[in-house]
């Protein structure tokens, strides 16, 4: 789920305070989460540039009150809040180590998250990114209850093993992940949870909630870019999942930051630092409210209005007792310190644009806000450019951490703003230090990268393995580098040579989206496109590693004089046979088996469910068993070792009749998938096993991936996160 587009700037908006002297340009929208150009339904959506984490604590609870937010139809106009300083915030370089990895002798081991049935800390639970955790004592069914349309009141009469429901936004493309008692999912504010920011208002949410009750604990949420839907598509929200280690969680929000959070907010007690006392929006007196010139005019004379007292009482920062205010600017900046609802702080306001925008420190009273440790900015760092969104998420080695920028074209699609910004990039987890980067995709990226790295030790080398916006695999050696650059051990081309780009997707040339998965040292992944480009053609792989080069099946030839002339990678056709270039078999190739078409009926036609279609879900195995679902809703069951000669083997497939755009989950010794119908398809783990046990309705759409942990699973739809656990657990 991702998708991006940049503008020529090295930097996306003004600095913080500038924007406080410059009229506000009218905002833009968030970004899809897996895929590109969605267009938006009805939204209400303030473009910002606040930099910052944002919310106030709501008294309401989270859970279960209200339905699929409805989007209002009117757009109001942006909003404006000092960004934050610079490029970064981070600690000095000898900072202290906030994570020792490998202490514990689970975190940087995946074999133990894997074998463990416990906590699943990031996307895919390891950094091998296989999303088949041995957890047992899953139920072998249940029921969600019913949800009122209107007011979302969830009636759990009827309902059967769920632990718990609770809101996320209108839309939701993140995955679950769970740590130390949290759950973590990125999502939009369609549910509105925190009093500064109501429902109507478009941001980018990383939600922390209660493993045990669902209760909402706080919330990271990101304002939308000023450069637009260019870099920020609306109601898309986060869409990557977080990583998480010890007290210590980093995850790339929607505006393209590499953020590292406490995990336990301000509930410990603590700023943790360096990023300390953010400054957060708190309301905007727009100028068309009637109050608006009387409130200027009452703030100069150092005086508050029933309008503003209101403001601040809606949006959680209610005024009591006496306010004590100071200009700082006549007409134009103000302070207010006093007691805003029971807590003793100051309030700034300023004039930004067309509205008083009114903002707050964050402190430890702030107790549903998330605590930030520091910001990583990648389109001012690095001069990258997303198209749409950026979505990564992130993995890591010991202290190195690996992302991906999501840079890529710009909304022409034909316009690539930042061809020598990195895609891929590797940095300390503790400090922010970039040890290198790496452009390889360069002016060749199709559309957008929204692909999550896979690392690990394969062949006897730690490997950083991205899947580049080319449709190219890269794999790195995961160290710090050298120089600022990393060693390539090997590329691999994952669509035919012959293949083309067209726009739109009506071509047959691919991106990648979907993650690497590496299984008993081999790496998995299948081409896709953005789920608006509609169904076409794919392709699955599985590919060794341990090769060195240019590892893909095809080279790229030209003929000159009766020779073979190797010829540059070239983004819309890497062979084109009019211009007198060939494919020629690579003796080289690490293709250890490829699966596209495979007449499984043996009739001499190739039918709908004997094509592999583009996806951008990633494969799952188990006992050496591969499961995938594509774009089309075809399920695909092969076997992980493959057939001879380079040959797929293919157990069965399955059509659920709906879109998939998430992954399957094996837990339990089953295999879990939703869809766009709000089904999750269940099969028992089996070559045999080719029709469903069960399908259970979750009452919205899908877009995620179900993961389990602890004994429950954990469900996001477009707008509920399910916790899914055997209440009545049998005797034996």
């Amino acid at each position: 789920m991702h998708g991006f587009r940049g503008l020529v700037m090295k930097k996306k908006e003004l600095s913080a305070w500038s924007l406080i002297f410059v009229a506000v340009i009218s905002g833009a929208l968030t970004a899809t989460s897996i895929a590109g150009c969605k267009p938006s339904t009805s939204t209400t959506t303030p473009d910002t540039s606040l930099d910052f984490d944002v919310d106030e604590g709501v008294e309401d609870s989270n859970v279960t009150d209200t339905a699929e937010t409805p989007m209002t139809t009117e757009t109001p106009e942006a909003m404006i809040a000092p960004a934050a300083a610079s490029v970064i915030a981070v600690p000095p370089a000898d900072a202290k180590t906030l994570v020792n990895a490998g202490s514990s002798g689970t975190v940087d081991d995946p074999s133990n998250v894997q074998s463990a049935g416990g906590d699943w800390p990031q996307w895919g639970g390891t950094r091998m990114r296989n999303n088949a955790p041995a957890v047992t004592g899953l139920p072998q069914a249940w029921k969600p209850g019913k949800f009122d349309r209107k007011t979302g009141e969830w009636d759990k009469s009827k309902a059967e093993n769920i632990r718990w429901v609770s809101n996320l936004g209108s839309q939701t493309y993140g995955n679950p992940v769970i740590s130390n008692g949290h759950v973590y999912v990125g999502t939009n504010n369609g549910s509105g949870h925190l009093a500064r920011y109501p429902s109507d208002v478009d941001l980018g949410c990383l939600l922390c909630f209660d493993e045990k009750t669902g209760e909402l604990l706080w919330q990271h949420s990101s304002e939308k870019l000023i450069t637009g839907r260019v870099h920020d598509w609306p109601l898309q929200g986060v869409c990557a999942a977080p990583l998480v280690e010890g007290d210590r969680l980093w995850f790339v929000t929607s505006r393209g930051e590499v953020r590292c959070l406490d995990t336990k907010g301000f509930r410990d007690g603590k700023d943790n630092g360096p990023v300390t006392d953010e400054p957060v929006r708190v309301a905007d007196l727009e100028v068309a409210n009637p109050a608006y010139k009387d409130t200027i005019a009452k703030l100069d004379e150092g005086q508050t209005t029933d309008a503003l007292r209101e403001l601040l009482t809606t949006h959680g920062e209610e005024p009591s007792g006496d306010i004590t205010i100071e200009t700082t600017e006549a007409g134009k900046a103000w302070t207010l310190a006093g007691t805003f609802s029971g807590v003793e702080r100051k309030l700034t306001a300023r004039v930004a644009g067309p509205r008083i925008s009114v903002f707050k420190k964050l402190s430890v009273a702030d107790k549903k806000e998330a605590d930030v440790i520091w910001v990583f900015d990648m389109m001012d760092a690095l001069g990258s450019s997303q198209h749409n969104m950026a979505s990564c998420s992130v993995t890591a080695l010991g202290d190195l951490l690996f992302v991906n920028t999501s840079n890529g074209q710009d909304e022409s699609h034909i316009n690539l703003p930042a061809p020598n910004a990195p895609s891929f990039f590797c940095m300390n987890k503790n400090t922010a230090e970039v040890y290198w980067t790496d452009k390889s995709p360069g002016e060749n990226i199709l559309h957008g990268q929204w692909s999550s790295p896979a690392v690990a030790e394969l062949g006897g080398v730690p490997q950083a393995i991205f899947a580049g916006g080319d449709g190219i695999i890269y794999s790195f050696r995961a160290d710090e580098g050298k120089d600022g650059k990393p060693e390539l051990l090997w590329q691999f081309d994952a669509n035919p040579k012959e293949t083309i780009w067209i726009l739109g997707g009506a071509g047959t040339r691919n991106n990648l989206i979907a993650t690497p998965v590496i299984y008993n040292g081999l790496v998995y992944i299948a081409v896709g496109q953005d789920p608006e480009h509609g169904e076409g053609e794919g392709h699955l792989w599985c590919i060794d590693p341990t090769k060195r080069g240019d590892i893909s099946t095809q080279l790229a030839m030209k003929v000159e004089d009766g020779d073979r002339v190797p010829i540059a990678h070239k983004r819309v056709q890497a062979v084109d046979p009019k211009l007198g270039e060939v494919a020629v078999d690579n003796p080289n190739s690490g293709a250890v088996w490829h699966y596209s078409i495979v007449d499984q009926n043996e009739d001499g036609e190739i039918d709908f469910e004997e094509t592999m279609h583009r996806t951008i879900g990633t494969v799952a195995i188990a006992n050496d068993l591969l499961y995938v679902s594509d774009l089309s809703g075809v399920v695909h069951c092969l076997d992980a070792k493959g057939g001879p000669d380079g040959q797929p083997k293919v157990n069965f497939t399955y059509d659920m009749l709906a879109q998939s755009w998430g992954s399957p989950l094996i837990a339990d010794g089953r295999v879990f998938l939703g869809d766009e119908d709000g089904d999750i398809a269940i099969f028992k783990l089996g070559a045999d096993n080719k029709e469903p046990i069960d399908e259970i309705n979750m009452g919205t759409s899908i877009y995620s991936t179900p993961v389990a942990a602890n004994g429950t699973i954990f469900i996001s739809t477009k707008d509920k996160l399910f916790a899914i656990a055997d209440l009545e657990p049998s005797a034996e």
